[in-house]
């Protein structure tokens, strides 16, 4: 359905448990398919393993911080970048793990430095694959 310009969606609110509930199995999807562990599931999402254990079973009763919300961002459009640069699931999935010569990366895999602690790990993974395929946020 088209709607009017003058007709607005409401507010999406993304700390509701209700975007928790829809975003967090996007995410495990994403951890299964590279191969993720607990502790590095953890690590990216910056949560404890009973927290991850929650969100894992489905049954988060709270809303995602800003942090965390933030950082599946950058998880999703590393994925996203991945299946475009790489067309082949397989490879695309497995290309975290490789080593890299490039520089961000200084021979260590994507992953290590994804795993590094900070959201900006995770920014300048995602900032590298953007710049990999052109794409232009400016």
């Amino acid at each position: 359905m088209i709607r009017p310009a003058s007709v607005k969606s409401p507010p999406v609110d993304v700390r509701s448990p209700d975007t928790a509930a829809k975003v967090l199995p996007v995410f495990f999807r994403i951890a299964d398919a590279w191969g993720l562990s607990a502790a590095e599931q953890q690590a990216l999402l910056g949560v404890g393993k009973s927290t991850l254990a929650v969100w894992r079973s489905g049954k988060a009763k709270a809303g995602l911080d800003a942090t965390v919300l933030e950082r599946l961002s950058y998880v999703f459009g590393i994925y996203g970048a991945l299946q475009i640069l790489l067309p082949i699931p397989e490879r695309a999935d497995a290309w975290i793990r490789r080593p890299n010569s490039a520089p961000l990366f200084g021979g260590a895999s994507a992953l290590k430095r994804m795993l590094g602690g900070h959201v900006a790990d995770l920014f300048a993974v995602h900032a590298y694959l953007n710049a990999q395929r052109g794409a232009d946020f400016a």
